[in-house]
């Protein structure tokens, strides 16, 4: 009997826990999504809103480029409605999980509408573009008008916008369908286009990520394409909360707005002679165009690729002839190659650089906003000390 009463005192626990879970507005209420890393995840929370129950698969501090996903990535990925993956090869084990998973939702490339960088296999001058010769010096009038031309639109400039990318014979109601529900033809064309994440091939020895830096949300500028496409994708799955996402999208590009004048701002006034940094792998790119930098590093674009003996000498020897101060670690990379290569130049470390994932919850970076400043900050003190 005391058994019996124990269980039914189990079961009625459980009902009223699920009573209070189901309230209005509560967590099961929200759509499932699903977003491969991190910082990727951070977009969509806070696109989303209330309105969404965001899965990382990735997480914080974890590496994406060498990933290995879990059963439970499967489950959560096969519960979503949506899945946002930054597309250009970056997840190179991201078709095994949705095969393995059964995925039929809505996949959704964060890149989409970006013009990528390509990578030319070598760790330096990747910053060196003649368009950015003046090393950020951007007056504001200009910075306005790149981050219109990325992102400050209204909401019916925005659908024409998607319209203008989709590149099947359906309106912006099929949104979503322009982003992942193609049949297996029409997917493969598009991975060839955009170099996303199915577009890799089955050999990933190298992770040359198809000839392009997948590394694109380290440009603010940019990172209001992913917003963008963030928003399209929620407001197409979920109408009835469609005004509430693109009303997290236009406070949230402000900030973003606001961050790339901060930036410029920051590395302005520093010397055009200390403008080459060193950092553990190849994936500064974009922020090196848009503020005026040179990366060069020991890894390729993926931290998965080894460091050859001839690049750290090549390295080395570029450290002193440019007379290099410091070199700056990684939270996703051993920092042990960076830290020989200080200790064999003399050069210093100049801190901790976060590329690819977000910090703990209470670190410097817990934030794609954060990680961004953090980086910047990080470069400029270190540099222009």
């Amino acid at each position: 009997m005391n058994s019996r009463r124990s269980l039914l005192a189990s079961v009625s626990a459980l009902a009223a826990m699920s009573l209070v879970h189901a309230t209005p507005g509560a967590a099961q209420d929200a759509m499932p999504v699903v977003a491969s890393f991190s910082i990727l995840g951070d977009m969509v929370e806070r696109v989303g809103g209330e309105h969404v129950a965001v899965t990382t698969l990735v997480g914080r501090n974890g590496d994406a480029h060498v990933y290995q996903p879990t059963p439970q990535d499967a489950r959560a990925v096969s519960e979503a409605e949506i899945m946002f993956v930054n597309g250009l090869a970056f997840e190179g084990w991201l078709d095994r999980l949705a095969e393995a998973a059964s995925f039929d939702g809505n996949l959704v490339v964060a890149t989409t509408g970006i013009e990528p960088i390509a990578f030319d296999g070598h760790g330096d001058e990747h910053g060196d573009h003649d368009d950015h010769a003046e090393h950020g010096d951007h007056d504001d009038e200009e910075h306005e008008e790149h981050a219109d031309a990325h992102g400050d639109h209204d909401h019916a400039e925005h659908e024409e916008h998607a319209e203008a990318k989709d590149d099947h014979d359906h309106d912006h109601e099929d949104h979503a369908d322009a982003h992942g529900e193609h049949d297996h033809d029409e997917h493969e064309e598009h991975a060839e286009a955009h170099g996303d994440a199915h577009g890799h091939e089955d050999d990933h020895a190298g992770h040359d990520h198809g000839g392009f830096d997948p590394h694109a949300w380290l440009s603010p500028t940019l990172a209001i394409t992913y917003v963008d496409n963030i928003a399209a994708a929620l407001a197409q799955s979920d109408p009835a909360n469609a005004a509430t996402f693109y009303e997290n999208r236009a406070s949230y590009v402000a900030e973003l707005e606001a961050l790339n004048e901060e930036i410029v701002a920051l590395t302005a006034g520093l010397p055009d002679e200390r403008r080459t940094v060193v950092t553990s792998h190849d994936a500064f790119q974009y922020f090196a165009r848009d503020y005026g930098f040179t990366f060069i590093a020991p890894q390729g674009v993926s931290t998965e690729s080894e460091a050859s003996a001839q690049d750290v000498a090549r390295i080395i020897e570029q450290i002193r002839e440019e007379g290099v101060s410091a070199v700056f670690v990684e939270n996703i990379s051993d920092s042990r190659l960076l830290e020989q290569i200080a200790n064999e130049t003399g050069a210093s470390i100049g801190g901790t650089l976060y590329p690819g994932a977000l910090s703990e919850e209470d670190g410097p970076a817990a934030t794609y906003l954060d990680l961004m400043r953090h980086n910047a900050t990080v470069l400029s003190e270190a540099i222009g000390s």
